[in-house]
């Protein structure tokens, strides 16, 4: 299975645009592409598991910019994570119900040649993804710039390292 990408970079928000705070990851993500930066292309899914495989297959870097819910940070609070922070919570479950971590690994056991060398996620903590709303809490719509910022760092920190 080899899948060639003309850009190396890829920038997925994941969420919905419908649940209040959940769409953070969707607004970094489009913000970053409206900056029509060179080599790097973005999508915005709302898919979760493995259906994040064939998305990031082909690319030599995927950041992932999601919502987190952790109460563990301040909301609007932007975390940069390596898929090594998440192997505690790879699981063995029925494939519907894989977190992001379970298809990372899963991803790398089956197709080595073309899941992307560096991996990272961008996580916004969040107050609010259950609340139906297209409007984000003023905390994580001001966190946008912050992790546009993150994703910018990463994406720097990787072509420097090329």
């Amino acid at each position: 299975m080899s899948i060639s990408r003309s850009n190396e970079v890829l920038v997925v928000g994941l969420g919905s645009p419908i649940m209040k705070d959940d769409a953070v990851g969707l607004r970094v993500s489009e913000t970053i592409g409206n900056m029509h930066l060179e080599n790097v292309d973005t999508q915005q899914e709302a898919i979760g598991g493995l259906d994040i495989l064939p998305i990031i297959s082909g690319y030599r870097m995927a950041i992932i910019v999601d919502a987190i819910m952790t109460r563990e940070y301040g909301p609007g609070s932007v975390i940069i994570f390596d898929p090594e922070d998440f192997e505690s919570t790879v699981a063995d479950v029925p494939a519907h119900d894989v977190n992001l971590a379970t298809a990372m690994k899963i991803g790398r056991d089956l197709h080595p040649e073309t899941m992307p060398d560096s991996i990272r996620f961008v996580a916004i903590e969040v107050e609010d993804i259950q609340t139906m709303s297209e409007t984000m809490s003023p905390s994580v719509e001001t966190a946008v710039s912050s992790a546009v910022d993150a994703v910018l760092h990463l994406i720097s920190e990787y072509q420097k390292s090329k």
